[in-house]
């Protein structure tokens, strides 16, 4: 069974540790991740705002390996649709735009409640948390995931306390 394909909200790229463990999940095909021009420009603008101490070029660096990655995870085509779709956020109707345009069948996002489940549902698409979109992941290929996760672990060049708070936070939200 080929992997379902999710689109990922700017909100969701900009942690760099959700972003990061997500492509390990996206990369060896356990999903099949979608996103934008426009999302890519979302995530790296707010980081720049946030945190002086990053610059464009690192994030453009991110940006280029995430695509090079994934190579069909960049949606194209779909700025002709925004116009037609309604949403509480008018703001967000690219991103509708380009999860309708991808093929996608669940949006990742924090932001569910700008994506009610009465303006996707015509287009057979949920609005799921970072945290429901893993815990599905989970059931369907357990073995995959942990296996993402440990790999995703050993790639961080973090200090033990930092690896202990990233379990913590793990078993917190019932993913262990």
């Amino acid at each position: 069974m080929p992997p379902f394909t999710a689109f990922l909200d700017a909100n969701i790229l900009y942690p760099a540790e959700l972003r990061s463990f997500l492509m390990f999940l996206a990369v060896p095909g356990i999903f099949r991740a979608r996103w934008s021009d426009d999302v890519h420009e979302e995530w790296i603008s707010n980081l720049l705002e946030r945190r002086p101490d990053l610059t464009r070029s690192q994030l453009e660096r991110t940006r280029q390996l995430m695509d090079k990655h994934a190579p069909d995870a960049l949606v194209t085509g779909y700025r002709q649709l925004v116009s037609a779709l309604n949403l509480p956020d008018p703001d967000d109707r690219h991103v509708l735009a380009a999860v309708v345009r991808g093929g996608a069948s669940v949006i990742v996002t924090n932001n569910t409640k700008d994506f009610p489940a009465e303006a996707l549902e015509e287009f057979e698409i949920e609005a799921q948390t970072p945290d429901e979109f893993i815990h599905h992941l989970i059931d369907l290929y357990p073995g995959e995931i942990l296996q993402a996760a440990e790999t995703h672990r050993a790639s961080l060049s973090q200090s033990a306390e930092d690896s202990r708070r990233i379990l913590k936070h793990t078993r917190k939200t019932g993913a262990d």
